[in-house]
């Protein structure tokens, strides 16, 4: 199991692509409460699941001002065919090259196997992490503990 970040440690900043020709940056989203879902993979059973959840309760993030980013080792052509099939309303962002480097930074990455764990952080909007937790990676985490942890930010 990897060492997981924390609540209350500062949220790395990263930039990682969202199409071929589109980056996002944590930095830009800095004044507003993030929540970044590390999953292992696209088309993967419990990875499709799950994230088809976040789509549906995705106007419950909202409430909070919250923007939910999806954060894989998969590629952007491989992450705009999953996202245009599942039909998601929010980024899915490349850890592609170097591989798996954001998901190092936040203690999520499977060396053995290059791929991220299932993680979730909930980030405050000043950027430190409010809320951590990594799930078995074969079992979806829901959408329970982000939206505890997103009630339970500081106004």
């Amino acid at each position: 199991m990897s060492k997981i970040l924390p609540a209350g440690t500062p949220a790395p900043d990263f930039t990682l692509q969202v199409t071929p020709d589109q980056t996002l940056s944590l930095q830009e989203l800095r004044g507003r409460p993030v929540i970044l879902a590390f999953y292992p993979a696209d088309w993967s059973p419990v990875c499709g699941d799950q994230m088809a959840l976040y789509n549906e309760v995705l106007p419950e993030f909202q409430r909070f001002n919250a923007e939910l980013l999806g954060i894989s080792v998969d590629g952007v052509w491989c992450h705009a065919a999953f996202s245009r099939d599942r039909k998601l309303h929010f980024p899915l962002l490349a850890d592609f090259e170097p591989k798996g480097t954001v998901a190092k930074l936040y203690g999520v990455f499977r060396d053995g196997e290059g791929i991220a764990e299932r993680a979730l952080f909930v980030i405050d909007k000043n950027g430190t992490i409010r809320w951590s937790y990594c799930s078995p990676i074969a079992v979806n985490p829901g959408a329970d503990g982000i939206l505890e942890a997103l009630e339970n930010l500081p106004k």
